[in-house]
């Protein structure tokens, strides 16, 4: 067993500070996004490094690295994680109520109007359970999932930035491809423009480090094609299109489900890429969420709503 001192050192609050450093690689950043003084996240780490015996960090230069073992640690605090997260989710399943509270997390460039009017459906059959529904960066929304802060995460796949599969499970929601947003009646009496066609013209563009921002670059490059030219960034397909149609010889790619459930809104015309570019709009949560009552309702419902009427003919009524 660990002495007083030790179990003191390897509290949780002293595991999330060491993972949040490990991730950041900054003691400046993380300090800040933990709400602490930089001083009071080195004088914790050095406890920590006093119990094990050997530093957990080097520094070469003004950047920070994992040593062996910090590695060693890291390992061991997700794995702990792991355990807590999965008696949480092993306690709640044991509960035979349909209530309590479910945290979605939405990746914020995705059309969330459908997932919207089922939660009011939801909350219309089932008004004992809470849903709580934030609007996350990638970054943050697979963070959330991992630290079990929300229960649910609305993502689209495959995403290259997730390495570890194996305590999560995934439900396709429906199939999502990038349409060129653009002014050429020729591409748009042919029905589908080539990658050579959509770089002719400067692009508005998703900011850097988004889903389909690295998606379209990759399948840029895997055709041996430059990447378009982008003169603007916005977070918002809505700021997209604003810019779009606002200005003159200017492209974009936006999401079909965008397109669909904003038909009234748009002016330019709407063309598939060709080779297309395209990922599927997912539910993704821990293994054995689906296990808790409250979730497994969820689930059960939005089967049901769904075969009333298809994701697809929902984003056309919007």
């Amino acid at each position: 067993m660990l002495d007083e001192d030790a179990r003191r050192v390897f509290s949780s609050k002293a595991l999330n500070y060491f993972d949040e450093l490990s991730k950041n690689m900054s003691y400046t950043k993380t300090a800040q996004s933990l709400g602490i003084t930089q001083p009071a996240l080195t004088q914790q780490i050095k406890k920590i490094e006093r119990v094990v015996g050997a530093p957990l960090f080097y520094s070469v230069g003004k950047k920070i690295y994992l040593t062996d073992a910090g590695s060693v640690l890291l390992n061991a605090t997700h794995e702990i994680f792991d355990v807590i997260n999965t008696v949480t989710d092993q306690i709640q399943q044991k509960s035979s109520e349909s209530s309590g509270t479910i945290s979605i997390g939405i990746l914020n460039s995705v059309e969330s109007k459908v997932i919207e009017d089922f939660i009011v459906e939801f909350n219309r059959i089932n008004p004992n359970i809470e849903i709580d529904l934030v609007l996350l960066t990638r970054n943050e929304i697979w963070d959330q999932i991992q630290n079990n802060k929300i229960d649910i995460a609305v993502m689209y796949l495959p995403d290259n930035t997730i390495k570890n599969w194996k305590s999560y499970k995934s439900k396709k929601i429906i199939n999502d491809t990038i349409m060129l947003v653009h002014n050429n009646e020729k591409i748009a009496k042919r029905g589908k423009a080539t990658y050579k066609e959509a770089i002719t013209t400067p692009w508005v563009s998703y900011l850097r480090g988004y889903y389909f921002t690295d998606l379209m670059i990759e399948k840029f490059k895997n055709s041996l094609v430059d990447v378009p030219k982008v003169v603007a960034r916005f977070s918002s397909p809505y700021q997209l299109l604003k810019f779009v149609q606002d200005s003159e010889g200017v492209y974009a790619g936006l999401p079909l489900s965008f397109c669909l459930a904003n038909e009234k809104m748009f002016k330019y015309y709407q063309t598939p890429l060709e080779p297309a570019i395209s990922a599927d709009l997912t539910y993704v949560y821990r293994e054995d969420k689906d296990k808790i009552p409250r979730i497994k309702e969820f689930f059960n419902e939005w089967d049901e709503f769904l075969s009333n009427k298809s994701y697809t003919d929902r984003l056309k009524s919007l």
